[in-house]
């Protein structure tokens, strides 16, 4: 038996990445999946490798109509909607005083809006499933602030804020709404901005070299971020909702002051 037999799920981003990777997990714990994305190509691939159990759908998160045509897939192929990973999202990297009113809206519209617009459209097939649960893919940034990072982590702090809110709302439906919040992130989205910070996702058996500032002496990887997603859209979760679920390995939690006891 699966953790996600006779679930249907809905996952955003799911061409690669965050995304990719939990599809397939979903699909060895026994779900069927819809994939949605921009990257038609690649959503295929992911969906023909899954087999029967997977099916694509180009979404742009940030069209209503594409949203629409999805959850109308899920119910036509599958026969409801139990799961929304709500993981597409996009990066940019610069100061505040270099970023235009024109990207900060895109960053808003595809991190914020978008998924704001997925939980509207999966009330309704959820509810007449008894209930169902939306899991949103935030970031260690929507915990903590950084610089270079304002656009996008202020679009993340308010999925947190639409999580809980969100949460409030639709517990009456029997719908849970948590937010995943990952140190691990897709090597694609940060590619163009931190060639540096690819090559330590790359060395994730490594003993890092700060290894005097981390808890841990591994990076956290794409699957400890898909096994976070799929406990909350689990049954094992089933009175769990409005939380922030961070998978940092105590990144976020404090500091290791170096030469201090047990450092």
């Amino acid at each position: 038996m699966g953790r996600l037999d006779e679930s249907v799920a809905l996952i955003t981003g799911a061409s690669r990445g965050t995304g990719a990777v939990t599809a397939r997990s979903f699909v060895e714990q026994g779900a069927v999946v819809v994939l949605g994305d921009v990257l038609d190509d690649q959503g295929r691939a992911v969906a023909d490798d899954l087999g029967e159990a997977a099916v694509f759908v180009h979404l742009d998160v940030t069209v209503e109509a594409d949203w629409v045509a999805a959850v109308k897939l899920a119910s036509q192929r599958f026969g409801g909607l139990d799961v929304l990973v709500n993981n597409a999202a996009i990066l940019d990297v610069g100061a505040i005083v270099d970023m235009d009113a024109e990207l900060l809206s895109r960053l808003i519209a595809v991190n914020q809006i978008g998924p704001y617009l997925g939980i509207k459209h999966v009330v309704a097939p959820m509810s007449a499933r008894d209930g169902g649960s939306v899991v949103n893919v935030a970031s260690i940034d929507a915990m903590e602030g950084s610089n270079g990072v304002a656009a996008y982590t202020s679009s993340k702090w308010g999925l947190r804020g639409l999580t809980k809110a969100a949460a409030m709302e639709l517990g009456r439906h029997g719908i849970r709404v948590n937010t995943v919040c990952p140190g691990a992130g897709s090597e694609e989205m940060v590619r163009p901005f931190v060639e540096e910070a690819i090559d330590r996702l790359s060395a994730r058996t490594e003993r890092l070299p700060d290894r005097a500032q981390r808890p841990f002496n591994r990076e956290g990887t794409l699957e400890d971020v898909a096994n976070a997603i799929v406990w909350l859209a689990s049954d094992e979760s089933s009175y769990v909702s409005g939380i922030d679920l961070v998978v940092d390995g105590a990144w976020t939690v404090g500091k290791i002051e170096p030469g201090a006891p047990f450092s």
